[in-house]
């Protein structure tokens, strides 16, 4: 497919923070009006105001898709054709490093309705009012970290990762292309939350937000069906997918323990 220029209404869930917050300001800053999703209602007025300073629209969502009320509010609000929305940043999510042999596994089941349920229930959404248009593009946050096994996390990502190949696969031909973001270790609050340790990840392998979103952006544009920010990922990746698997492994231990 040919590149285009992003345009219209992006929907951003998870837009007040992290690189949801990234995606939000970028998007403004290249003239799109934009629709913001999250939990905190003063979050978002605040993040709204910020925005609309960059002279462009804002909406405001208050919805929390760790629940099924949630997720049918940002359904429906991506299925609306008195505002469409031209691009959809798929990006809710948090921070999961429960052991998976843990007694109370209310976290697990919390990740999947956020990190799964959500994802699949809103990207279908997406992806049906874009192609009724002929047109659209969605992006959705996966993770290097599916291409290695480190948690319940990894294997979460991993599922979006493939989960956005197989939505392009699906969407081809439509004019609706879908990108799946791919960052490592990136500089946000997104860890601390998760109550992680990074003191032992080496700053050679943190990105920054703006470094995440603007490639993934152009990759967007250009219809890419991965974005693998930064030099440094795209050669772990590689490893991942092509190396021997005892490498692959080896590289999963050390990141498993760098975060303890």
């Amino acid at each position: 497919m040919s590149a285009r220029r992003l345009t219209g209404r992006a929907l951003v869930t998870g837009g007040t923070s992290g690189i949801g917050l990234g995606y939000a300001r970028h998007l403004a800053l290249r003239g799109l009006d934009i629709v913001l999703v999250a939990r905190n209602a003063e979050r978002l007025e605040s993040t709204a105001a910020e925005l609309r300073a960059l002279g462009v629209d804002v909406e405001i969502v208050v919805a929390d898709l760790a629940t099924p009320d949630g997720v049918a509010t940002v359904v429906e609000r991506l299925a609306s054709e008195d505002s469409p929305v031209e691009v959809y940043v798929n990006n809710a999510g948090h921070g999961l490093y429960t052991p998976l042999t843990a007694e109370d596994m209310s976290s697990h089941h919390a990740a999947i309705d956020l990190m799964i349920r959500a994802v699949l229930d809103t990207g279908a959404a997406a992806a049906r009012a874009m192609r009724s248009r002929g047109s659209g593009v969605i992006i959705t946050i996966g993770s290097i970290s599916g291409m290695i096994a480190t948690g319940h996390y990894s294997a979460i990502k991993a599922w979006v990762n493939s989960y956005s190949e197989s939505l392009g696969m699906e969407l081809e031909g439509t004019g609706v292309t879908v990108t799946c973001v791919m960052p490592g270790w990136v500089r946000t609050e997104f860890h601390e939350r998760a109550g992680m340790s990074t003191g032992k990840i080496p700053d050679e392998l943190w990105l920054d937000v703006d470094q995440v979103v603007t490639e993934s952006l152009d990759a967007a544009e250009r219809g890419q069906v991965r974005s693998i920010p930064s030099w440094r990922y795209k050669v772990l990746a590689f490893g991942a997918e092509h190396g021997p698997k005892f490498a692959v492994r080896a590289i999963s231990r050390k990141i498993q323990g760098g975060r303890r």
